[in-house]
């Protein structure tokens, strides 16, 4: 089975309070999980990372019989991609031990894997879920 994640990170002011968002589907996109979720107050960079390595360990949780030979990742955040590709150099020390800990996970899948940059407007279900976790910790307050 091949599906496909789609991850985002928002944070309102940065750093601000901040919320991820992923959407997993299968390859005919299906939906197969959602998640959304306040993270407190950091970077919009440090967001887009913890939505991305939280969207990998929903991907645990999906694959108990290993069934997913085929993981097609999308994030609409140029930096996460390229560092992650390994084309951008990761500068920023806080950012170092997320793309450490990325790759450490994404090497320990056994899983054939890409990850690519979208726009904006190719993410809006994962940026609607980002930004709803911001608003629903707000109107709790």
């Amino acid at each position: 089975m091949t599906i496909k994640v789609f991850t985002d990170g928002a944070s309102k002011g940065n750093p601000g309070k901040s919320g991820i968002g992923i959407l997993i589907t299968n390859d005919t996109d299906e939906e197969l999980l959602t998640h959304s979720e306040y993270i407190g107050e950091t970077t919009n960079n440090v967001a887009e990372y913890s939505a991305f390595i939280k969207s990998l360990e929903l991907i645990k949780s999906l694959n108990q019989a290993d069934r997913i030979k085929k993981i097609e990742f999308f994030a609409d955040s140029e930096l996460l991609v390229k560092q992650i590709n390994g084309q951008y150099k990761v500068r920023d020390s806080k950012l170092n031990l997320l793309h450490t800990e990325t790759k450490s996970i994404l090497s320990g899948l056994n899983i054939i894997y890409t990850i690519n940059y979208i726009p904006r407007t190719e993410n809006k279900i994962a940026d609607k879920l980002a930004n709803e976790a911001i608003k629903n910790f707000n109107t709790v307050l």
